[in-house]
């Protein structure tokens, strides 16, 4: 009996300890910085694991300095967790993806591009997304949304100022990331020609005239070294075309029942933190190479933004839900707007 017992026990010791080392197992989170260990979102990610530890998750954090490389190795299961742009985590969330989309976060009042109450957009739509109603809305098959944050407005930057319309861009060759089919389809609108781009050579294709414009934020500015192609001629439109934001992306099989929602919570409570680091990188821009676009020319810009989302909508690439849901923050942001009519973007 005794024999017994003690093999019981021991059973149970053992299952104790199994459980115990699989709660402590690391998961792997691949975190993509341009600027690699040194870079803003390198230092967050770490902050990170160290704060979810109470939640359970003993995270490891390994950089990337190639988006492309960490998204395929998240793909592949060499990664339990990436963390990288929107524009490259959309196909494993189409509903958060849809914060990036062009113009979707830009407020404009009397006539004026209204930056903060643009970014306070992007904020509410965080808040949205992190509460507990939207987490059937986070999660996508075995992946879910653990986090959203600002990687800073993206501003038109071009090698000569006098493409400041947008009659002035027909015509003319515009970067467009080649893994986000919206992009081209917007610049093909307005009469251009996309010219394919990453992240590795968007910098030297603009610098060296290959590109006529590219579309930024400032955090890009320095690392791309785009003072090179901006030069004395060029400069740097004061107009969010959007605002691309950086997501986590986790394989739920990885992480503690509920982890989801708690790290969506946390990376909301780092929304000013992102802020700071933006305004960080736009103050180190030179002031001359600033320069605000014709008050005639903004309307038309958000006129043209919102029909591109809707075509780009009905064939596929951004997510109608989502749209719908950015609108309403837009609307509760500026309720005097005319498109705030209708409650909807798009049915």
């Amino acid at each position: 009996m005794k024999l017994k017992q003690t093999l019981v026990l021991s059973g149970v010791l053992a299952g104790a300890l199994c459980v115990a080392g699989a709660a402590q197992a690391k998961s792997l989170v691949c975190v993509w910085d341009v600027s690699g260990k040194s870079g803003d979102v390198y230092a967050s990610a770490l902050d990170y694991a160290l704060a979810m530890q109470k939640n359970g998750a003993d995270i490891e954090i390994k950089n990337y300095v190639d988006e492309r490389v960490a998204i395929e190795d998240f793909r592949a299961g060499q990664c339990d967790g990436v963390v990288a742009t929107a524009l490259r985590t959309r196909p494993f969330n189409t509903v958060a993806g849809s914060i990036d989309s062009i113009g979707a976060t830009t407020i404009v009042k009397g006539g004026k591009v209204d930056i903060p109450a643009s970014y306070e957009v992007v904020r509410k739509v965080i808040q949205a997304f992190a509460t507990p109603q939207a987490g059937k809305l986070m999660v996508e098959g075995n992946y879910e949304i653990g986090g959203i944050f600002p990687l800073g407005a993206a501003y038109p930057i071009v090698r000569d100022r006098q493409i400041n319309s947008v009659e002035a861009l027909s015509g003319k060759k515009i970067a467009a990331f080649d893994y986000d089919k919206a992009q081209s389809v917007m610049i093909q609108r307005i009469g251009a020609q996309p010219v394919s781009v990453d992240v590795t050579n968007v910098g030297p294709k603009f610098n060296n005239g290959f590109v006529d414009m590219v579309t930024l934020p400032a955090v890009a500015f320095k690392p791309f070294e785009l003072y090179k192609g901006i030069g004395s001629k060029g400069g740097i439109g004061r107009f969010p075309i959007l605002i691309p934001t950086v997501q986590v992306v986790l394989n739920r099989a990885k992480f503690p029942e509920g982890f989801g929602e708690k790290s969506r919570q946390y990376w909301l409570s780092q929304f000013d933190r992102a802020l700071h680091v933006i305004d960080v990188a736009e103050k180190g821009v030179p002031a001359a190479m600033w320069n605000d676009l014709p008050s005639d020319a903004i309307p038309k810009y958000v006129q043209m933004f919102r029909e591109a989302r809707i075509q780009i909508a009905k064939e596929g690439i951004y997510n109608k839900r989502g749209l719908n849901i950015i609108k309403r923050a837009r609307c509760n942001v500026n309720p005097a707007d005319a498109e705030c009519a209708s409650q909807t973007e798009i049915e």
